[in-house]
């Protein structure tokens, strides 16, 4: 018989203290804080639960260097139940990706990179012959249930002499393929203005925070008229923090200028999850506390905004008769220093830790659980 599982004494970040009762795997019930009944008790001591987290860019498929790492240790060690990969793999090895689900513990969809090769080298779009539109097609069409749209890196040590041109394919797949598309931008050419004037609505521009200098934001830190054209029309904004691609100083233009948050992700593999700027889901949202959000704000971001842009709303939400879908954490009122990725270092006097990740009845530890 499966033991009924209770999370006690756990708060929503609206501030409700509740229990969730889970069976076989389905949350059954949200009794008032103190009042859930089970066999297995787990005291969750004031930290927060939310819906699982949900992290729109990493890099899972571990064979690759640099852009590379295991499913895991990027998911559910990480709070983090849901991941989907930023285009590391093209057509030629997206069956190994999908493969990789099997094994792992944390959910995993994936973009599919336009050029055949994926990330088996960083300039994948300098040769236009690597974009085989037939593979494409068959890609999206026998891995429907795991790849979520198209991802075309667009700038200039990715794409070469080729500009804008591969942007203009991805456009037509996207049409042919009805995916959207996740655009990575970042040092033109092309212009950014090129590219952002090709998406569309439920398109994907992600590192819109960076600094580099072909960014989206003028000199004086005000957006470009291109950018909020392409706000108003529907396109996603999604952070994408990476390497090289979250600067402090942008993100402080963003929300000086009312550009909301979407999604927060991580674009996070081996080396900047051990090396950083970038370590962590959680240390990517303490950036976003420290900048003034509200902690309801950061989370939606992880949670209900991503579930959303995926079509799966369950995955955002607590609710009775829903696969159990959970990450704990809580805010520590502590001094930390946060960097960026242009290496520039912040004091913050608050940071998130996730605590652990409830999926399928399952309790998965993160940090030490005290």
């Amino acid at each position: 018989m499966n033991e009924k599982l209770v999370l006690r004494h756990v708060k929503c970040v609206s501030g409700e203290e509740i229990d969730i009762e889970i069976e076989n795997g389905i949350i059954v019930g949200l009794p008032s804080d103190g009042e859930g009944r089970g066999e297995r008790i787990i005291e969750g001591s004031g930290a927060y639960v939310s819906s699982g987290w949900i992290d729109m860019h990493v890099h899972a498929f571990p064979e690759f260097d640099p852009y590379g790492d295991e499913i895991d240790e990027i998911g559910v060690k990480q709070g983090v139940t849901t991941i989907v990969d930023a285009g590391s793999c093209g057509a030629d090895r997206i069956s190994e990706l999908a493969v990789s689900r099997e094994q792992a513990r944390t959910r995993l969809y994936a973009f599919l990179n336009i050029s055949r090769i994926g990330l088996t080298r960083i300039d994948e779009l300098c040769n236009l012959d690597w974009i085989d539109r037939e593979l494409v097609r068959q890609s999206v069409l026998t891995y429907s249930d795991f790849i979520v749209g198209l991802k075309a890196r667009i700038s200039r040590s990715v794409v070469g002499a080729n500009g804008i041109a591969p942007l203009r394919l991805a456009r037509q797949l996207s049409v042919e393929t009805k995916m959207p598309l996740m655009v990575h931008i970042g040092s033109g050419p092309p212009d950014i203005r090129e590219v952002i004037a090709l998406l569309e609505r439920n398109d994907v521009v992600t590192h819109y925070l960076n600094g580099k200098k072909n960014n989206l934001f003028d000199d004086s830190g005000k957006p470009l008229q291109e950018f909020i054209d392409a706000i108003n029309r529907g396109v996603h904004l999604d952070v994408g923090h990476g390497t090289a691609s979250f600067s402090f100083k942008t993100a402080e233009a963003a929300k000086r200028h009312g550009i909301g948050l979407h999604t927060i992700s991580t674009d996070i593999y081996r080396g900047n999850r051990l090396n950083g700027p970038v370590y962590s889901m959680a240390s990517v949202l303490s950036k976003f506390l420290y900048l003034g959000y509200s902690l309801e704000e950061v989370i939606d971001a992880v949670t209900i905004h991503a579930a959303a842009w995926l079509g799966k709303p369950e995955l955002g939400r607590i609710q009775i008769g829903d696969r159990a879908n959970l990450t704990l954490f809580t805010v520590n009122n502590r001094t930390v220093e946060l960097m960026d990725s242009e290496g520039e270092r912040r004091a913050a006097n608050q940071v998130i830790e996730a605590k652990g990740v409830i999926m399928g009845g399952e309790f998965i530890e993160c940090e030490v659980w005290s």
